[in-house]
């Protein structure tokens, strides 16, 4: 990957990497496919890699529709809309210094409203190394900034629909079985320049990649019909990437490191 203006080069990074993984005693993969990734990325040995799924998405196997209406009431989010929750990554060429990234708002608040406006509410999320605060004054009743300080976990149930690019949130998000639409209106820069993808994303995308917010409006407004031309594409993408998020994953981690250290003292004696 090139970090523009970083100054660090490809060999830094690994250096980084390997420094932060010898500190690691377990590393958690969510799946088979991200096993063989880590051992690669992350340089890590296949027994420090404990394939169980993600703690983190047990969250998103145990509500009910009232922990959902308690938790919009929660972020002041009127009950009688539906919700899209826009949550796209950072770019590596928005970088200013350490730690601080920018970005600006592609998605267009305007025209989103306008042919939206009376059924949805839109949620925005940005990546933690976003620093930069966004201006949507111009859109009160409409969008909500929960960039800072907000549990995406609960903006994932909120929600009715996603909206991302490249981020891993897609793979959280799918657990709920609910529609992603991709906007990706950098997809050239970034598979061919920026970082690229460890699958096809292209080919395997569970909703439609649209290149601009016109694009966007329409996928949403026709999802009924997407979502059955989809169908196939979204069981191939749960069966690759979630088929092990079940809600227990907390529990699973929490045997095998426990039995692993029972192990290790009897080992010792």
């Amino acid at each position: 990957t090139t970090f523009y203006r970083t100054k660090m080069s490809k060999a830094q990074m690994q250096t980084t990497y390997d420094r932060d993984v010898a500190k690691y005693n377990y590393m958690i993969s969510p799946n088979p496919f991200c096993t063989e990734v880590f051992q690669s990325a992350f340089r890590i040995d296949r027994a420090r890699l404990i394939e169980t799924g993600y703690p983190r998405n047990d969250f998103l196997s145990h509500f009910s529709e009232q922990d959902v209406l308690q938790m919009k009431r929660k972020l002041h989010l009127p009950t009688d809309k539906k919700v899209i929750l826009y949550a796209p990554t950072w770019r590596d060429d928005h970088f200013v210094r350490k730690g601080y990234y920018q970005m600006k708002m592609e998605l267009d608040l305007k025209l989103m409203q306008e042919r939206l406006g009376e059924e949805y509410v839109v949620l925005l999320r940005m990546h933690y190394l976003i620093m930069n605060v966004l201006d949507i004054h111009a859109y009160q009743g409409f969008a909500y900034d929960f960039s800072a300080g907000s549990d995406i976990q609960e903006l994932y149930l909120v929600s009715d629909l996603l909206i991302t690019d490249y981020s891993s949130v897609m793979f959280d998000y799918a657990n709920l079985r609910r529609p992603i639409v991709f906007y990706t209106y950098d997809i050239d820069a970034y598979r061919d320049s920026l970082r690229g993808f460890y699958f096809d994303f292209e080919k395997e995308a569970c909703g439609p990649i649209c290149r601009t917010t016109s694009e966007v409006v329409e996928a949403i407004e026709k999802q009924a019909i997407w979502r059955e031309e989809y169908a196939e594409k979204i069981a191939s993408f749960h069966q690759k990437f979630n088929h092990i998020d079940d809600g227990s994953a907390s529990k699973r981690i929490l045997e095998i490191v426990l039995d692993r250290s029972r192990q290790e003292q009897h080992d010792d004696h």
